[in-house]
């Protein structure tokens, strides 16, 4: 009998004793169906072998693969919800006539070598289509599938071309995302210039420490599948209050001042938005051709809708390949990170309900496969739009052929008060009608006393910052946030694209951050948050210098697009807050036009914006009709 069955049945014979759980139970069903070769280490060009198990239909015939490549445990024995979900997917793929392939990138768990962010070199992910590709079993189409730290690393690799790379369906995508356009965020590490902390917090919890322990070098696969029963190779790092540790300073202290692994963060956290290391490793830049079709996959309170948003329309309108231009295809779910398939028929986020936001991800996603896998000639183009996205306020899926739609006009809303916007209760407004006087309003940004982060497009920061829509108007007594808000509207306006935000800006310090959020404002004073963003300013005319402020000049800063789908109801009011800190969702510029990572002391700002005739500070909302 072969050690794979030997387990299986060892668990089997548990489970008569003790009562099969969710995990042994599907383990089980997995059995009756798949081939199944657990801790085959793959070889790569360099010699390092990469752990990978392989689930796979009893069949003579040759059957195409989905391949999922991951950082994180799948070790499929001991509890974990992680490892529960890759035997499902692999009964999934396996019932439906494909084979499974599940692999840990270089240097994590079984796997050999040393880790870095998206498991590069590149050359990894294209040795491994090789050796599917080779295997008799094989029938030389992989598509690869994938949320977040499984999503981020296909586009570089689908940039190198390889003939077996069929397609591919990414989802949360965002932090693979180097540079687009004018959209310079490598990797979700910055927005607008300003770290994200998110990795801050990711990284504590993921990365293995150099000393860990390893596996002997040469070890078979039956040793391997042994040891794997007894050690899983998983950190179990203390429990951190995250929302205090991100307050540390100096930031690049962070990790080190709650004793985390450093070595990967302290490469990453001196780096400035265009150094060229970020351009070494395993991030997609829109240098890079991407010549397979994809189906992508984004939601509206991740923490990088605009870049996810941004890479599709680059590749749809951008290949050079007209067949590759044709077959992108687009999701847009009103989800935190990676909770698509969590959207029930009263869909939370955060605090408020967006209805049901249910949708037949499974049939799209593999009648997807069974074209570009299997080659069948199925409705998949005939039935799917090329984008569907979800609606907010309306409650409501709709379709496009392109993003943002086609029939959404950008219409200017202007930012315009008595000079005393602070607060909910001052005058600020929002109007169509270009202000003609400048009266402009002027808050104090102490680095020691930041906004603090409620709700938002976030990801991965443990206790720091809970994602999705929650009532802002506790936030909008502070008199360091500007509010801005319309007229109750006369009748329902559907905002679906890209929001664009220009402001006018002077201060009494060389650098500083302005942030701004766009708010749905209900009847009875509710505001609930859409989406945010930030920019530093010594980066306003690019990430390539650092040009800062003059005091008593008046500056115009461009801030990174941010992006929404969302019918604000008649009655309701649409509103923007501006400040310069969002913390810790983003970093704290410290204003004193020093480096900042390595900083503990900072300046108080006393910052002012202005909105006149001279200095229109708007947004340009997507009005669709």
């Amino acid at each position: 009998m072969s050690t794979q069955k030997s387990i299986f049945l060892f668990f089997v014979l548990l489970g008569l004793q003790t009562g099969l759980s969710q995990e042994e139970d599907i383990l089980s069903k997995l059995e009756t169906i798949a081939t199944i070769d657990q801790k085959v280490m793959m070889p790569m060009r360099d010699g390092v072998r990469l752990a990978t198990d392989i689930y796979r239909p009893k069949t003579d015939e040759k059957v195409p693969i989905i391949f999922s490549r991951t950082p994180y445990n799948f070790n499929s024995w001991g509890d974990g919800e992680r490892r529960t979900r890759t035997a499902e997917r692999a009964y999934e793929a396996v019932s439906r006539g494909y084979a499974y392939v599940v692999q840990n990138e270089r240097g994590r768990y079984f796997s050999e070598g040393e880790w870095d962010i998206l498991g590069v070199p590149l050359t990894d992910g294209y040795d491994a289509f090789t050796w599917m590709k080779e295997q008799s079993w094989s029938n030389g189409k992989i598509g690869t599938y994938g949320c977040s730290s499984t999503a981020e690393w296909q586009m570089a690799v689908a940039a190198l071309d390889h003939p077996a790379h069929a397609a591919m369906v990414p989802q949360g995508f965002g932090a693979g995302v180097g540079s687009v356009g004018d959209i310079v965020e490598q990797g979700n590490w910055y927005r607008g210039g300003a770290e994200q902390l998110l990795f801050f917090s990711w990284l504590y919890g993921v990365e293995h420490d150099k000393f860990k322990p390893r596996i002997p070098a040469g070890a078979t696969q039956e040793d391997l599948i042994r040891i794997s029963r007894f050690y899983d190779l998983a950190p179990e790092n203390p429990p951190i209050d995250m929302a205090e540790a991100l307050s540390h300073l100096p930031i690049q202290d962070i990790l080190k001042n709650i004793h985390g692994k450093k070595e990967i963060f302290d490469k990453m956290v001196v780096r400035k938005p265009n150094d060229p290391q970020w351009y070494e490793g395993g991030l997609y830049h829109d240098t890079m051709e991407i010549g397979i079709p994809s189906f992508w996959f984004a939601s509206w309170y991740d923490v990088s809708i605009t870049p996810n948003l941004t890479l599709f329309n680059h590749v749809h309108n951008n290949s050079k390949d007209a067949r590759i231009r044709d077959n992108q295809y687009l999701v847009i779910a009103p989800t935190l990170h990676c909770a698509y398939t969590r959207a029930t028929e009263n869909t939370i986020v955060g605090e408020l309900s967006v209805g049901d936001a249910r949708l037949n991800y499974q049939e799209q996603i593999y009648s997807w496969w069974d074209l570009w896998l299997k080659e069948e000639s199925n409705d998949f183009k005939e039935k799917t739009p090329r984008v569907q996205f979800y609606t907010m306020g309306s409650n409501q899926w709709q379709s496009s052929e392109q993003w943002p739609p086609k029939n959404a006009k950008m219409k200017t809303f202007y930012l315009d008060s008595n000079g005393d916007a602070n607060t909910l209760v001052g005058s600020g407004k929002l109007t169509r009608k270009r202000p003609s006087k400048d009266m402009p309003d002027t808050f104090t940004y102490d680095p020691m006393n930041p906004v603090s982060s409620l709700g938002g497009n976030v990801c991965c920061t443990g206790n720091a910052v809970k994602g999705g829509a929650f009532d802002q108007r506790i936030r909008e007594g502070r008199t360091d946030i500007l509010v801005y808000t319309t007229e109750a509207l006369e009748e329902g306006v559907e905002v679906s694209g890209f929001i664009e935000s220009t402001l006018y800006l002077s201060s009494d310090v060389k650098d500083t951050d302005l942030t701004i959020k766009l708010i749905d404002v209900h009847p009875n004073g509710e505001a609930y948050n859409l989406d945010e963003t930030i920019q530093r300013i010594r980066y306003r005319e690019g990430y390539d210098k650092e040009v800062f402020m003059e005091e008593g000049k008046v500056y115009k800063v461009d801030l990174t697009p941010m992006a929404t789908s969302n019918f604000f109801k008649k009655g309701h009011k649409i509103r923007i807050e501006v400040s310069s800190s969002n913390f810790p969702r983003f970093a704290r510029n410290l204003n004193t036009g020093g480096n900042n990572y390595d900083e503990s002391e900072s300046v108080v700002a006393r910052n002012t914006i202005h909105h006149s005739k001279e200095y229109p500070s708007h947004i340009k909302l997507p009005i669709r009709k």
